[in-house]
This record gives C-alpha cells, structure tokens and sequence, in this order.
C-alpha cells in the first residue's frame, strides 16, 4: 500500500513537472530570423549571436533560417504571400521601398532610442530612410574596388592600371601569361548589373538621367557596354562571362587564375583563408571621365505583420553590440556601420580595407526607386545578350531603356 502511494505520489510529481515544462515551453516567444547567406561563416556566427542571447534571455528563442542571396527575394516574397513571413530579415536594402510600399515593413522610429540611434554612421543610415522614415538598420555595408594579383602583374611585366586605356594593356600583356585570365568578368545572376555599373559611372554615365529616365542609352553608357564586349571578343575575360557568376569569378581568382577583378571587402578574409600567399593589390576602379565606387548597405528590416516586434528589437539591439559587430564585420569583411567598429585601428590603418573605404566619399548608389529588382533584371538579360552576342550593343541598350522607363511610367 505504501509503495501504491509512493508511485502514485512520483506519477503526480511527474505530471505537474510536464506540465511545468510545458508551461515554460509555452511562454517562450519565438523571434524568426531570416539570414542572408554572405559566406560559410554567416550561418553558424548568428547561432552563436542567438545563443548568447537566448542565455541572458531565456524566455525569446532566435529561430534562424539563413538563406542564400540569389533565393532571398523569391523567398520572402512566397513567405510574405502565404502569410508566414518572418519577423525580421536581412534584405538587399534596394528591395525596401518596394517592401515599404506594400507595408510590409515596418518603421523603426518609435523603437530607436536616441542612445541606439547614434551608435550608427549616418552615410549607412540614410539609404533605409524613406519618406521621413527609418524602415530599417544598415547591417552590412561595403564599397567596391579592383583588386589585381600583383604576382602576374610581375610575371607579365604589367603596371597596375588608373585608367581604362591601362586597364586594356594590362590586359593584353596578362593574356600572354599560359592559362591566365586578364580580367574576370561576371555575367550571371545577382549583381551582373553592379560589374556593367562600375564602367558605366567611371566612363561618365549613370543610371538614371536627371530627368528620371534610364541612363542606358546614353553614349558613355555605349562605351561602356563596348569595352567589356570588346574584352570578351578579343580573349581578355574568361570565356563565356555569362557562364560565370560573382562566386565563380572570386574563385578562379583565389586559384591565381585571374589577374584584374572588380570586387568587395569580403574577399579579403576569404584570400588570407585560402590564398595566404598572394600578393594584391586593391586599387581604385579605372577611370574614364569620372572616379566612381560602388556603396552598398543591407538592411536589417523588422516585419509589419510580427507579433513579437519587442521581443525581436531586444534581440537586434544585442545583435549590435560592438564585441558582436567587431565579429561580423572582421569574419565577413564588410566596412563598419556603426561608430565604435569604425574607430577600431584596423578599419583605420589596415591597406586593404583602406584601400575599399577611399572611395566612400565619391561612392555612388543603386537608386531608392520603385520596382528596381525588374529594372535591374531588364539591365543583367541586355547585358548577357550583349556579352553573347545576341544583339549589338547599342540597339540592345536602347531597347532596355526603353523598357526600363515603360517599367517606371515615364
């Protein structure tokens, strides 16, 4: 009988702990987080965020989907249609006035404290302002340079190039070097238009004219156009451009197959990984009739249909400690966003990063304009016609102008 009452007492205990447990489980919010995949290392640094977070904050559980950039768009917006999207994500910060639009996002204005709101650098800051409105945090900014293997530079007895004519005749004398690419070409998937952009603004063009029409039948937009596909006719790229996306290009770099590419910081902590003995040099991009840089931020964006908006802005506001963004910004070689990683002496001495971060006063932007992921696919589709072939270069940009100012209503 005693032994009876002492199951039946353990039973009890082990209903009430259960139910305890699921209790617990039950009041843990749940904070989902979707990361764009910027390298292998993206992944497992926000678990690690995560983890730290959820130990002082054991009542939030960071839910992490990191996905890889050339889906994220796709995703989102399938996610956003069925009614499950996250409550926050990283984005390309050229997709927010369209998600602004849509009142997908959600302004921040009310949840940035002064305190918080200046530990970011403004120049970071303003491209998520939209209509007086801050609808999201920089989380990773870059600028754009060339970067040139300086030991084919030596073997070919080339100079490192400042303008594009020197650009050409490094070229030719890199492609009397057995198995060696001159220059690295991209022209497949994401950014495919950022690579035409850097000849675009350093031959004097732009984008858009003053106007708000498409730059794209401008004549330095011609030139441009043509000196990449002079390059691909005359052996000076890989084969093939369109073959060959930014990953593909940095890769065949990284094996010292390549000497000229136009590239990003993140590639540096990547050569020193695995690449340690290259010599390079990071340069500025050649220029034309203009000096010009490519800026880029991501953006940080709390989701207007989250139901746990306090909880996940306790989670971001960790996310941006100086120990945490120290860590990102060194493991993925971006250029910091916020001040304290800005004043840190590596971001200030340091040859390579420097050598991306002299062009953040002439850098130039992707336009804060509605419907740009089709403008810029109607850009990458002319580019690739042109770069194969398919059509001559001015008639095919004349034609996606045209395209582009139906798109934009003008």
């Amino acid at each position: 009988m005693m032994l009876q009452n002492w199951k039946a007492l353990a039973a009890s205990a082990v209903v009430l702990g259960l139910a305890g447990f699921g209790a617990q489980a039950q009041a843990q919010t749940q904070v989902n987080f979707t990361v764009a995949e910027y390298s292998s290392k993206t992944g497992p640094y926000f678990q690690e965020v995560a983890t730290a977070f959820e130990k002082e904050n054991p009542d939030i559980k960071i839910n992490i989907q990191v996905v890889p950039w050339d889906t994220l768009l796709q995703r989102l917006t399938t996610d956003i249609a069925g009614g499950t999207a996250p409550d926050i994500s990283i984005i390309g910060t050229r997709w927010l006035l369209d998600f602004a639009a849509q009142g997908v996002a959600e302004p921040v204005d009310a949840m940035l404290t002064p305190d918080f709101k200046g530990t970011f650098i403004d120049t970071f800051m303003a491209p998520s302002v939209i209509d007086g409105k801050i609808m999201g945090l920089p989380v990773a900014a870059s600028a754009r340079a060339m970067m040139v293997n300086m030991d084919l530079f030596e073997q070919a007895g080339a100079t490192p190039p400042t303008n594009w004519d020197e650009f050409y005749a490094a070229a030719q004398k890199l492609k009397a070097l057995p198995d060696v690419i001159p220059f690295g070409l991209q022209g497949k998937e994401i950014e495919t238009d950022a690579y035409y952009y850097y000849s675009l603004w350093t031959h004097g063009g732009d984008i858009l004219k003053a106007d708000g029409t498409s730059g794209l039948d401008s004549p330095e937009a011609l030139e441009a156009a043509t000196s990449y596909k002079k390059m691909i006719d005359e052996g000076l790229t890989q084969p093939s451009p369109t073959n060959y996306n930014r990953e593909d290009v940095f890769n065949l770099f990284k094996q010292g197959k390549v000497g000229m590419i136009f590239t990003f910081p993140m590639l540096i902590p990547q050569i020193k990984a695995e690449a340690p003995n290259m010599k390079y040099k990071i340069l500025p991009f050649p220029e034309g009739k203009a000096k010009a840089t490519y800026g880029v931020t991501d953006t940080l964006m709390v989701f207007s249909t989250s139901k746990v908006k306090d909880a996940a802005w306790k989670f971001i506001e960790f996310a941006y400690k100086d120990e945490w963004r120290s860590k990102f910004d060194h493991g993925e070689g971006f250029l910091p966003v916020t001040k304290g990683v800005a004043a840190e002496p590596y971001f200030t001495e340091d040859p390579d990063v420097a050598g991306f971060a002299a062009g953040l006063p002439y850098a130039k932007f992707a336009p804060t304009i509605a419907n740009w992921e089709e403008i810029a696919d109607t850009t990458v589709r002319t580019l690739q016609q042109i770069y194969l072939g398919e059509v001559e270069p001015e008639a095919g940009l004349k034609a996606a102008a045209a395209e582009i100012n139906k798109i934009r209503g003008l």
